[in-house]
């Protein structure tokens, strides 16, 4: 009787070849992944800059004057993640009357992009270090 053997297992090419696959697939994916996140987190201090305009203009309705982040109702100041630290100025000699201002606050590259974002009762947006950085898709 004649007995087969069979191979059973894989052979290190084929293991190398998969680990190179891998590879480029990571190569290609982390960096895309590391953009989607900055740019999220860059949406998400826009939005908490939107709606601390919004809250101040409803204070002030309210106050006739404008308040701090703790009048607003905010318990922190930091936004949802924690990547931007939020801060807002009132000053009634100001011609706009309040300036709030979301700071990045992570030591990595997405702070020489967008460090801060900066919007004001004029509803003037300003950013630095790029003066595009509301209106950037990246």
């Amino acid at each position: 009787m004649q007995m087969r053997k069979y191979m059973h297992g894989v052979t290190l090419m084929e293991l190398m070849i998969v680990v190179v696959i891998i590879g480029i697939l990571t190569a290609i994916a982390f960096p895309n992944y590391r953009e989607f996140v900055a740019r999220a987190k860059r949406a998400e201090a826009k939005a908490a800059l939107l709606k601390l305009a919004t809250s101040q203009e409803k204070f002030y309705l309210q106050n006739s004057r404008f308040g701090s982040l703790a009048e607003l109702g905010y318990s922190s100041d930091q936004t949802e993640t924690g990547a931007y630290t939020l801060t807002v100025a009132a000053n009634p000699s100001w011609a706009v009357n309040f300036r709030a201002q979301a700071t990045y606050n992570v030591a990595d590259n997405e702070g020489t992009k967008c460090l801060w974002f900066r919007i004001d009762g004029g509803a003037t947006k300003t950013s630095y270090p790029y003066t595009d950085c509301w209106t950037r898709k990246n």
